[in-house]
């Protein structure tokens, strides 16, 4: 009897952990299965994880690539645009000096021209008040010509008869009358000897000496009228000229950067 139990007993033992054991692995075999599904959709991330990173890897080479380009046209194109300014800041700085040296000689142009205008005009006034001078000593000339010749044609009358080999002296000039030079373009006129015309008489009578007409002044040729030194027509062409040509590259240079 006590047998029987026992090995009754030790058979339900048997037979529970058998149960057990069967329900652990059916439990085992269902987290194994779960474990397997997740494993294919592990993989089936993990694969697309490395298609992603691979599109990642790609789409980084094609950044850099791109960085690399960029890089090196935006520094070729830094480098252009930092020489443009330097050619800009030389340009403007030529542009300045040639605006500069034509003002320059555009005031002293002016203040030639003034002073030309001046110095032609002092001119002028010298001329005409030495044509003055010499009308003035021309007719004071021809004045006294005609004193002696009345004086000389008088003296005759009163000795009578033919006038004497040597003619009477003539009137001194008074003091008060100023001397006058003629020049030598101009010669002075001569005085001529009064005609004999025999009379009915037989007295003499000096004929009736023509007036000798006044000799024209000579004028003085005006020089001619120098423009100071360094400063010219060509002068002010010729930086007109350079400023034209520089502001013609410059537009050249800034159209090809533009392009």
């Amino acid at each position: 009897m006590s047998s029987l139990p026992i090995g009754m007993i030790i058979e339900s033992l048997v037979a529970v952990l058998l149960v057990v054991t069967i329900g652990y692995c059916w439990i085992l075999n269902r987290r194994l299965q779960r474990l397997r599904a997740d494993e294919e959709t592990l993989r089936a991330t993990i694969s697309e994880l490395i298609t992603a990173t691979e599109i990642a890897e790609r789409a980084i080479l094609g950044l850099k690539a791109t960085a690399n380009e960029a890089d090196k046209t935006l520094g070729s194109r830094l480098g252009q645009a930092e020489q443009m300014s330097k050619m800009l800041a030389e340009q403007l700085g030529e542009g300045e000096l040639v605006l500069a040296r034509i003002s320059q000689i555009a005031e002293a142009a002016r203040s030639a021209q003034s002073a030309q205008t001046a110095e032609a005009n002092r001119r002028a006034a010298e001329d005409q008040a030495e044509a003055a001078r010499r009308a003035a000593g021309q007719s004071q000339a021809q004045a006294q010509i005609q004193a002696r010749a009345q004086a000389y044609a008088q003296a005759a009358a009163a000795q009578g008869g033919y006038p004497s080999a040597r003619p009477a002296a003539a009137a001194p000039a008074p003091a008060s009358t100023p001397a006058f030079t003629a020049p030598q373009s101009a010669a002075r006129p001569a005085a001529t000897a009064p005609a004999y015309q025999p009379a009915a008489a037989g007295t003499y009578r000096p004929a009736a000496q023509a007036p000798v007409p006044p000799a024209a002044p000579a004028v003085k040729p005006t020089a001619p009228m120098t423009a100071q030194p360094g400063v010219s027509t060509r002068d002010i062409r010729a930086a007109a000229a350079e400023a034209t040509a520089r502001l013609e590259r410059f537009r050249k240079k800034s159209e090809e950067a533009a392009a």
